[in-house]
């Protein structure tokens, strides 16, 4: 009778703690973004009708340096990954990022980023675009 108390314990502990192993192994998902407009409130334009080609780039952006204006003609989001950036539209609305905050990017509208921080921004953008098409005008 020992024997058999004695292995449904050792059984248990072994059950407990390979339970207990896999508790740190738990696979989650967290939407960063999803929206139907830009981060200045406009509506996202419809996706064009051509051959789509995604694009994903990562920008480094040093301390101090200030982007050329610009405008995206196309849906284009991203994930601040390191660093500080602003991000100012030609009618001064300004968005300020921080490592982990996402963006939903301008689309056909003037703007342009700075690194207001100390140290180099990070950010990975992914462009939904056409074949062939700019991804950025300047």
């Amino acid at each position: 009778m020992k024997k058999i108390i004695l292995a449904i314990f050792v059984t248990s502990f072994l059950f407990i703690t390979a339970c207990a192993g896999n508790i740190n192994n738990v696979i989650t998902v967290e939407t960063l973004a999803k929206s139907s407009s830009s981060w200045d409130g406009e509506a996202l334009p419809y996706y064009p009708k051509g051959k789509p080609e995604v694009t994903i780039l990562r920008i480094k952006i040093p301390a101090g340096a200030k982007l050329e204006i610009h405008n995206h003609p196309v849906i284009n989001a991203g994930v601040l990954i390191d660093g500080e950036l602003t991000v100012i539209t030609e009618d001064n609305k300004t968005l300020h990022l921080k490592a982990g905050d996402s963006i939903v990017e301008l689309v056909n509208k003037k703007h342009y980023g700075k690194n207001e921080g100390t140290k180099m921004a990070e950010i990975i953008v992914f462009y939904a675009g056409e074949v062939n098409k700019p991804i950025t005008i300047k």
